[in-house]
C-alpha cells in the first residue's frame, strides 16, 4: 500500500534549496562591528554603501539587535522573514539578490578544487579571500534589493534593514548560506567538489613527474680519487607557475589577499624567467605596474576586495581610485601602449592622422575636432597612438571626463564604428 503523501511515517523530502533558521539571538560582535567575519562585514557593507537615510540604517540595526527579526528564510536569489516593528502585526520583509550563472559557477568549482587548502577552509566553514575575488559571490553596492509591506518607501527601511544585518550573522556562522542566496545548496556544492576533487587527483596521479635522475653513491666514493663525476641534467621547468602558500587573516598581518596576489604574481614572473629568460615586468614603472595588477584582478573595482585594492594601490602611489580605474580601463583596451595614449598626448607627423578627419566624413560621422594626437565630438573621441592604432573614448556630453571605450584599430573608421557597436 503507498503512503499518501504527508501521511504520519512518511519521509520529508529534503529540499537543499530552501533553508529556513529560527531567530538569531542578540549578541555583541568584536571591534563594535555587527558581524564577525570578513564575509559577514562584507555583506553589510553592500547595503550601507547604497543606504539612503543613515537614520533609518540606525534603527534596523537596533531592531537587529533587540531580537526583532523572526526566522529566516533563505532560496537563491531571496531571503524572507517577518520583522517587528511600531504596529502588533509584524511585516513580511524580503531581499532579493541575483544568483550567480552557470560560468560563474564553474569559475568557482574550478578554483576551488584546485587548491586542496580551498577545500579544506570551505569544509571548516570559512571563505578562503582568493575564492570571492575571481567568483565575485559577495554583493556589490546596489546588487541587494529589499522589499518590505510596511508603508515606508526608504531605501532600505528599517524592517529590510534589521533583516540585512540579521542575515549577515546567519553568514558568520555558516558561508554555504551566501552560496544558497547565490544560488547552489550545501549538499550540490559538496557533491561536484567531492566530484572534481577526486577527478583531479586521478589525472595528478597519472601524469606523475618522471624519476630525478641521480647518481650512485657507491659510483661518487669509488671515483672520488680520480675524477669528478658530471651532475645530473637540471629537472625540467614546470608547466605552469607553482601555487603560493594560504594566508589566514589576521587583524595584525597585512591583508590577505594583497598577499595572495603578490605571490601569485611572483610565482608567475619567476616561471616565465625560468623558461624564457625575460621578465615582463621588470621595465615597467611602479604606476604601470600597479595598473597591470588591478588589470589582471578580476571585479573591476566593483566587489569589496577589488575596492579595498583599487583603494590600496591608488593611495601607495598618490592617485585616486578614479584615477586607478580610468587606467585600468585603457590597460585592458591596449596594454601598456594603450596607457600612454590615455596619459601622454603627442604631436603625430602627417600622415595618417591628417587623412582621419576626410575617412570620417565619407564614413557619415559627424565632424571632429583636432587636438595634437586626438579627435573630438561632444561625447566622442579618437586618440592616435604611438603604436599606429586609434584608441576609441567616451564622455558625458559638454564634460571632459574621457574613458578608454572599445577596440583599437589601424583604421579611425573601424574604430568608431567598434566604440560605437554597429
Amino acid at each position: 500500500m503507498t503512503t499518501p503523501r504527508g501521511a504520519r511515517g512518511a519521509v520529508p523530502r529534503h529540499d537543499d534549496r530552501r533553508r529556513s533558521f529560527p531567530q538569531v539571538a542578540p549578541r555583541d560582535a568584536p571591534d563594535g562591528r555587527f558581524a564577525a567575519t570578513w564575509w559577514g562585514n562584507a555583506w553589510v557593507e553592500a547595503l550601507e554603501d547604497t543606504a539612503l537615510d543613515p537614520a533609518r540604517l540606525a534603527r534596523g540595526k537596533a531592531y537587529a539587535g533587540r531580537g526583532h527579526v523572526d526566522a529566516i528564510t533563505v532560496t537563491p536569489g531571496r531571503v524572507v522573514a517577518y520583522v517587528h516593528g511600531s504596529r502588533p502585526r509584524p511585516y513580511r520583509t524580503e531581499i532579493r539578490m541575483r544568483t550567480l550563472g552557470d560560468e560563474g559557477w564553474e569559475r568557482f568549482l574550478d578554483e576551488a578544487t584546485a587548491r586542496p587548502e580551498h577545500i579544506a577552509a570551505l569544509l571548516d566553514k570559512d571563505v578562503p579571500h582568493a575564492l570571492e575575488a575571481i567568483t565575485g559571490l559577495l554583493p556589490a553596492p546596489g546588487d541587494l534589493v529589499p522589499d518590505c509591506s510596511c508603508p515606508d518607501d526608504g531605501y532600505p527601511c528599517k524592517h529590510a534593514a534589521a533583516l540585512c544585518y540579521q542575515a549577515a550573522r546567519l553568514l558568520d556562522e555558516d558561508p554555504f548560506v551566501l552560496f544558497l542566496m547565490r544560488g547552489r545548496g550545501e549538499q550540490e556544492l559538496l557533491a561536484e567538489l567531492t566530484r572534481r576533487n577526486a577527478a583531479l587527483s586521478a589525472a595528478e596521479t597519472t601524469a606523475a613527474a618522471p624519476p630525478m635522475p641521480t647518481v650512485p653513491a657507491r659510483a661518487v666514493f669509488d671515483a672520488a680519487e680520480r675524477a669528478v663525476l658530471p651532475l645530473p641534467p637540471p629537472l625540467p621547468a614546470p608547466d605552469r607557475p607553482g601555487r603560493p602558500a594560504v594566508f589566514p587573516p589576521d587583524p595584525d598581518a597585512p591583508d590577505p589577499l594583497a598577499l595572495d596576489l603578490l605571490a601569485s604574481e611572483a610565482a608567475v614572473r619567476a616561471h616565465a624567467f625560468l623558461t624564457t629568460g625575460h621578465d615582463p615586468v621588470a621595465a615597467l614603472t611602479p604606476w604601470q605596474d600597479a595598473v597591470r595588477l588591478a588589470a589582471a584582478h578580476p571585479g573591476s573595482g566593483l566587489t569589496a576586495s577589488t575596492r579595498a585594492l583599487y583603494r590600496d594601490l591608488a593611495y601607495a602611489l598618490d592617485r585616486t581610485p578614479t584615477d586607478l580605474a580610468r587606467a585600468v580601463a585603457a590597460w585592458r583596451q591596449g596594454g601598456a601602449a594603450g596607457l600612454a595614449v590615455l596619459e601622454e598626448p603627442w604631436d603625430p607627423p602627417a600622415g595618417p592622422f591628417d587623412r582621419a578627419r576626410p575617412a570620417l566624413i565619407a564614413a557619415d560621422f559627424p565632424a571632429f575636432r583636432p587636438w595634437r594626437n586626438r579627435l573630438s565630438t561632444e561625447s566622442l573621441q579618437l586618440r592616435l597612438g604611438r603604436d599606429g592604432l586609434w584608441y576609441g573614448y567616451e564622455s558625458d556630453a559638454g564634460r571632459e571626463d574621457w574613458w578608454p571605450r572599445g577596440a583599437p584599430d589601424h583604421d579611425p573608421v573601424g574604430a568608431l564604428t567598434d566604440l560605437l557597436g554597429r
